[in-house]
């Protein structure tokens, strides 16, 4: 429906769905270390470290998401 009539032209749609997507995604890492077991850390660890292939701010947002250098107690305050 949405081919045919055409709403994937429109930009402010698109912000918006992207916007959404990335509240759901975080949504669901928050959800997934909340409980902070092994599996939690060890999913932190990895998720936290595919952020940081991004060029340039890879690694100054990765630091602020754990609160230092590795996943620790300053993690989670």
């Amino acid at each position: 429906r949405g081919l045919y009539y055409g709403s994937y032209m429109f930009q402010e749609t698109w912000n918006i769905g992207v916007l959404l997507l990335l509240m759901v995604m975080a949504t669901a890492f928050v959800g997934y270390v909340l409980p902070w077991g092994q599996m939690s850390f060890w999913g932190a660890t990895v998720i936290t470290n595919l952020l940081s292939a991004i060029p340039y701010i890879g690694s100054t947002l990765v630091e602020w998401i754990w609160g230092g250098f590795s996943v620790d107690k300053a993690t989670l305050t």
